[in-house]
């Protein structure tokens, strides 16, 4: 196992503006690495890649092949596990199919956001691989970082799964993923780039302000102006959010002020894992748009230390916008940290955890198996003296039976 050094991420991405000073995480370079299961995630990776488009299902649905292989892999998965995860997997990806035309370095924002040019927007960002010598890091930096309207400004578009691919990339030091992950940023581009891209919308003033997520949730919970908008949790709310009550949601985005950047990113993390954790009732399933707001950041976690620091208190605000907006979108159920923190362990531990992510009944749940690897690097990172997230990850463990939040 492998870390990137500070030196190193200087070098790939640059260091300028206000930083989220946050450690690398252990990052595998898993086309060196002589250990077995990291050869097969390697080889499967690739043959992911090679066979299987990275949206599919009438492009609606993202290929998550990358998420569930490294996440498995890093809990402990063998060589079994990862063939048999990846054979579930696949059984419903799509084939790759021909775009309508070519993509050029002069043409390429003119496709932006249209995903019948998936396979075009891979092959395009593989020729330019061979411009770099190969040095992947250098594709991503310049086309994720450089411009008027970056990439990175809409990353978190579609649920923030481009975002998420991209730290797969980066924590598994993957060519092949990273681009994907820029055909994803480039496919899935929507709107949601203006809100950082125009400061008139993150420069405009809140009616309140505070430090605390939690303090806003709980406010735009209790916010009548969201009240009757939709009757039932799902997938089209957020489109509802954003257009008919654009107001609302930007005033309770731009409340959260940032004077801390370092304890208020913990803060944003803890908030994560409460969404997802703590608003779940007993005769409920866990939300399934929930769980994208802890593996988002999971992935910003990932990403802060390895990329340009001018980027990352926007990066942290991109993935608090979506935040808010899925809550809503949502139905703005109450996060009752105490679920978690009187939660009993009785014995059980991240070992278990990562058992049941790997080898239980839902070892091939995607979602399921992130969301117990998100929670147990957030313990890594900011430590858990009172167990909250190991709490929250037997919990989730063990209470899991499928995903609900939508009819």
């Amino acid at each position: 196992m492998l870390s990137f050094p500070f030196s190193i991420s200087r070098y790939l991405f640059g260091r300028r503006g206000q930083a989220i000073d946050v450690p690398p995480v252990k990052a595998y370079e898993i086309d060196t690495a002589p250990e077995k299961p990291a050869r097969a995630l390697k080889h499967l990776l690739k043959l992911n890649h090679a066979n299987h488009s990275i949206l599919y299902n009438e492009r609606r649905f993202h290929n998550h092949a990358p998420h569930i292989l490294s996440s498995s892999f890093l809990l402990g998965a063998d060589v079994d596990d990862l063939n048999r995860i990846y054979e579930a997997e696949a059984k419903d990806l799509g084939r790759w199919t021909d775009s309508p035309g070519e993509i050029s370095s002069y043409d390429w924002r003119d496709f932006l956001g249209k995903r019948e040019y998936q396979r075009a927007f891979v092959d395009f960002f593989e020729d330019e691989l061979v411009r770099y010598c190969y040095d992947w890091k250098k594709v991503v930096h310049k086309f994720l970082f450089k411009g008027n309207e970056p990439l990175i400004n809409g990353i978190v578009s579609d649920l923030g799964h481009p975002l998420i691919h991209l730290g797969y990339a980066l924590e598994m030091g993957s060519r092949e993923v990273a681009m994907e992950a820029l055909g994803l940023a480039t496919t899935c581009y929507s709107d949601i780039h203006k809100y950082l891209d125009d400061p008139s919308y993150s420069q405009a003033e809140a009616s309140y302000h505070t430090t605390s997520p939690l303090e806003i949730l709980d406010r735009v919970r209790t916010d009548k102006r969201f009240n009757g908008l939709f009757g039932s949790p799902g997938a089209n709310n957020l489109e509802v959010v954003f257009r008919d009550r654009e107001a609302a949601l930007l005033n309770h985005w731009n409340a959260w002020t940032i004077t801390d950047p370092v304890k208020q990113f913990r803060e944003s993390q803890e908030a994560a894992a409460a969404i997802l954790v703590a608003t779940r009732a007993d005769t409920e399933k866990y939300d399934f748009f929930f769980v994208h707001i802890l593996t988002t950041s999971h992935a910003v976690r990932i990403l802060l230390p390895l990329i340009p620091s001018e980027f990352h208190i926007p990066l942290v605000r991109q993935w608090w916008l979506i935040t808010v907006a899925i809550y809503i979108a949502q139905l703005r159920p109450e996060i009752k940290t105490e679920r978690i923190s009187g939660y009993l362990l009785k014995g059980r531990d991240w070992k278990w955890a990562a058992e049941k992510a790997v080898k239980g009944e839902h070892s091939t749940d995607t979602h399921y198996v992130k969301a117990i690897r998100a929670l147990r690097e957030l313990a890594r990172t900011w430590g858990d003296p009172e167990d909250f997230y190991q709490k929250a990850a037997v919990k989730f463990a063990h209470e899991f039976d499928g995903w609900g939040g939508f009819l």
